[in-house]
């Protein structure tokens, strides 16, 4: 039985959760769901440019961890779009949400 997943630290929630190719309906595709901290993933290496190392600090997991989610979110991007298929972002409860986080730093003092 694999492990629980450890918090990730995500920063970024967009406000749209679905990609499709346009032309195409959305129940006649299969859908390729992304999880949250793997568009963290993206968000910080590919957009930001961030150092595996840095980028795994700010998502307060191992930097072979953030390897590991970062090569996962790229697979299912491209299997996304040179397939065809719709892309969904999954917000998941084993996040830390930087404002969350910000709000139980501050109960504590």
């Amino acid at each position: 039985m694999p492990r629980n997943k450890c918090p990730r630290r995500i920063c970024h929630s967009p406000d749209i959760h679905l990609f499709k190719p346009a032309g195409k309906p959305l129940h006649l595709m299969e859908i390729v769901v992304l999880e949250a901290d793997e568009l963290e993933a993206i968000r910080l290496a590919d957009g930001i440019g961030l150092y595996h190392e840095e980028a795994a600090k700010q998502m307060g997991v191992s930097r072979q961890t953030f390897g590991r989610i970062l090569e996962q979110a790229r697979s299912k991007v491209a299997k996304a779009l040179t397939n065809g298929m719709a892309l969904r972002i999954n917000k998941s409860q084993t996040e830390i949400f930087c404002d969350q986080q910000n709000n139980q730093n501050s109960e504590h003092i």
